[in-house]
């Protein structure tokens, strides 16, 4: 299958992978603290697999992580494949006489967030540089169904952003003073804390921050397997783990600038628009968990580049789904032309359920997909010396396209 499919495509994720995976997603690495990931579970993974001529490069203004298959050779075609480290976090904004921690919601809907576990990162005022981990609090808004107006009870209304705050049970004389004792500011970052799980259905899991420790998995993985064939001699591989995706993918854009490849592919999470409930009036692309890993039309995307990807899948079977984008392909994919680099560039991902809540899901044979139609592309890049005068060269014309009629 190479494109759109109807049939769930199978494809088990073995356990030294999955839990790889789980740890990767279970870092603690909210926006501008991606080290957990970057350096603390994805570096020490491929420094067991990684040749001695490959680098691991790192950077001075965020905790982003490169891996580089081929260190100073400007003459290889240079791929970047681009996942990002951070995750969604809520911020502490204020601390109340009754000990409640106000937070901001970010990229989260408040509804989504209501008593549910997470932990709380500060740094210790002793030791500034040194930070301690809170757990035991939930995330709450009206206290109880007894404090809620009729419109919210009945869910003509729901709840705001600026409602939602930190419970900690503290209780006592001078509450606020207990928590200010701890050391806890304005701006400290707050996590959900749940790890991934498998799923009931079969090659599913679910869990916290899908998004997108998922795409710093692939890129991992394409190194490892990479490396297991013994690399590439025409192709440079720059997999990279960005920082600061979800507040405008500053992070991505300077590993862009810092690097100039020729070829940046945008790895992240996408929706399952066919199972996603109340929007079959809004025509999205029926994409679906499930049924392969998906590309992206429009926006900045290389129609050239698109084209080698479809026919390296098409090569190994593996199932490719299209992703209708416009302005914007709102990953990683644009971190080039973001950088004013000249380079072509898609953008690739997996179709999950419940993005940005404590329980997104999604499906292991479409991250398998992703990761060996990106390795497929490597390949056949490698195999017919693909060069950046190819890029230049090859873009369609469509004043040259075929006349198309029903017979």
């Amino acid at each position: 299958m190479s494109t759109s499919s109807s049939q769930p495509w199978s494809a088990p994720m073995p356990e030294p992978q999955f839990d790889f995976m789980r740890r990767l997603l279970a870092a603690p690495s909210p926006i501008g603290f991606e080290g957990a990931m970057t350096h603390g579970v994805l570096e020490p993974y491929v420094e067991q697999f990684k040749p001695a001529e490959w680098a691991l490069h790192r950077f001075r203004g965020n905790a982003g992580s490169v891996i580089d298959t081929a260190p100073g050779n400007d003459d290889a075609l240079s791929v970047m494949v681009i996942g990002h480290a951070d995750k969604i976090r809520m911020q502490v904004r204020h601390i109340a006489d009754d000990g409640k921690i106000w937070v901001n919601t970010d990229s989260f809907l408040p509804c989504t967030l209501v008593g549910h576990e997470v932990s709380l990162f500060s740094e210790d005022p002793e030791s500034p540089g040194s930070y301690r981990v809170l757990k035991g609090g939930t995330i709450e808004a009206l206290g109880a169904i007894h404090f809620a107006d009729a419109e919210v009870r009945s869910g003509a209304r729901g709840l705001k952003a600026e409602m939602m705050y930190l419970e900690l049970q503290i209780h006592g004389e001078n509450r606020r003073e207990q928590v200010e004792g701890l050391g806890i500011k304005a701006g400290d970052p707050i996590i959900l804390d749940r790890e991934i799980k498998r799923g009931f259905s079969p090659d599913t899991f679910y869990g916290a921050y899908l998004d997108n420790g998922l795409g710093t998995f692939v890129v991992a993985e394409v190194a490892r397997l990479l490396a297991e064939r013994g690399g590439l001699k025409k192709v440079r591989y720059l997999g990279a783990a960005a920082s600061h995706e979800e507040i405008g993918r500053h992070g991505s854009r300077v590993l862009a600038q810092e690097f100039k490849p020729d070829v940046v592919i945008g790895v992240d999470v996408a929706h399952d628009f066919e199972a996603a409930p109340g929007v079959a009036d809004r025509r999205f692309t029926p994409n679906r968990m499930g049924c392969g890993f998906t590309l992206a039309v429009g926006a900045i995307v290389n129609p050239y580049l698109n084209s080698l990807m479809q026919e390296a899948a098409r090569a190994k079977d593996i199932p490719i789904q299209f992703s209708a984008v416009g302005r914007d392909t709102g990953t990683d994919a644009m971190a080039a032309v973001l950088a004013s680099v000249d380079s072509a560039a898609t953008s690739i991902g997996f179709p999950i359920r419940n993005m940005h809540t404590i329980s997104e899901c999604g499906h292991t044979g479409d991250v398998l997909a992703a990761v060996h139609g990106t390795v497929a592309l490597l390949e056949l890049l490698e195999e017919r010396g693909i060069t950046a005068a190819d890029f230049r060269d090859n873009h369609p014309r469509l004043d040259t396209a075929t006349p198309l009629a029903l017979e």
